[in-house]
């Protein structure tokens, strides 16, 4: 059995435009969707997505994490704030992450190095962003 990592294939990825600032985008293939709208009526904008998507790429990495130290999480939310230049385009300058994790015998300090190396070594979204953009992050334990 190799330990050689597996190849992701290239995301593909469908956009519609449906009027104003909004568009529907959905795996190329598949029928579910996500409406993001630049002015945050139907949706959240492209932003909001991006910073949604470092969030639940860090959180997938904690959860997988834990279970493999046999402390498996039974809930947890994200509450993800990014930080924008006044400048234009408004780039996201810094991103803090909120985790609320529960489970039984997660210690804080596996949760936090969890949070530690998804953040800085295995999230991919992450690593897509500019490495200067600081991530910060804090974690509370419920149970």
């Amino acid at each position: 059995m190799s330990d050689a990592p597996k190849i992701k294939p290239p995301s593909k990825v469908t956009l519609r435009w449906d009027g104003d600032q909004r568009f529907d985008a959905s795996v190329t293939g598949k029928s579910e969707t996500i409406r993001m709208d630049g002015n945050r009526d139907a949706g959240p904008s492209p932003v909001d997505t991006l910073i949604a998507a470092l969030g639940a790429c860090v959180g997938i990495d904690v959860v997988d994490i834990l279970a493999k130290r046999r402390t498996p999480v039974q809930g947890m939310s994200v509450s993800a704030v990014g930080d924008r230049s006044p400048a234009i385009p408004a780039r996201v300058t810094k991103i803090v992450l909120e985790f609320r994790i529960r489970g039984a015998g997660i210690e804080r300090v596996h949760a936090e190095r969890a949070i530690e190396l998804a953040v800085t070594k295995y999230c991919s979204v992450r690593d897509t962003l500019d490495p200067n953009m600081p991530i910060e992050w804090t974690v509370q334990l419920e149970g």
